[in-house]
């Protein structure tokens, strides 16, 4: 087992048995012309997070580890977007419509994409979730539904290591879907990011808070450094 050093007390990890999910750095929240930045977002306080989610990254992929990375999105026909959700507040674009990366969260379209920089390779989970967690009604590469949490078992995965944007809404809202169907949840602090950094402050609080009720939390030179050895590194 691996021994950290996180908030709000020392946890442990499983090395075999331990997830990376890199949740939503796509384009359309990352970079500008984006559904991000429609909704009035700086997308650039989003950038911190990315220098640690590929430390992570190259730190299980040497290692063989299960990396698995999710995008928000959704059919071009909109029939997995409810109205409720397309309609509420007043951007300057919404989902559906043309922007200057294709049409917003849409399945295909280039603002869907994660970002170059974090791109997913061969053997890694790619899962596309028309809402904010990632195990509600998700589609892995194969076309599969409602299947992750299965998947995940059949990998023997028991702990889950988190990343990703934004902290206080598809982040959470995973980590929590996560804790609910029993793994022991990780989230790192600055490999995950907020367009509002007091919301990110609020969030690891309230996921760390009542002895992790949710999970712990641990900064990624931490948890780099906690990590076993390795003949590929």
């Amino acid at each position: 087992m691996i021994t950290l050093p996180a908030q709000p007390f020392e946890t442990t990890l499983d090395p075999g048995r331990t997830a990376l999910v890199v949740i939503d750095m796509q384009r359309d929240f990352v970079e500008a012309g984006g559904f991000g930045a429609s909704l009035g977002n700086d997308v650039t306080r989003l950038h911190g997070a990315i220098a640690p989610i590929a430390a992570l990254l190259a730190a299980w992929r040497a290692r063989g580890w299960l990396v698995l990375h999710t995008r928000e999105c959704h059919q071009p026909d909109l029939s997995d977007c409810p109205p409720s959700k397309r309609e509420r507040g007043d951007p300057a674009l919404r989902i559906g419509d043309a922007g200057p990366m294709g049409r917003l969260l849409i399945a295909g379209e280039a603002g869907a994409d994660i970002i170059p920089a974090l791109a997913p390779v061969a053997g890694e989970w790619l899962i596309d979730k028309p809402g904010k967690g990632m195990f509600w009604n998700t589609c892995l590469q194969d076309g599969q539904r409602e299947g992750l949490h299965a998947r995940l078992q059949d990998a023997g995965i028991s702990h889950l290591v988190f990343t990703g944007v934004t902290t206080e809404v598809c982040v959470q809202t995973s980590m929590r879907e996560a804790n609910d169907r029993g793994y022991h949840c990780v989230i790192v602090e600055d490999a995950t990011d907020s367009y509002f950094p007091e919301f990110k402050r609020a969030t690891l609080e309230m996921l760390t808070a009542q002895g992790a009720i949710v999970g712990w939390s641990v900064h990624s030179t931490a948890l780099l450094a906690a990590l076993p050895p390795c003949a590929a590194c």
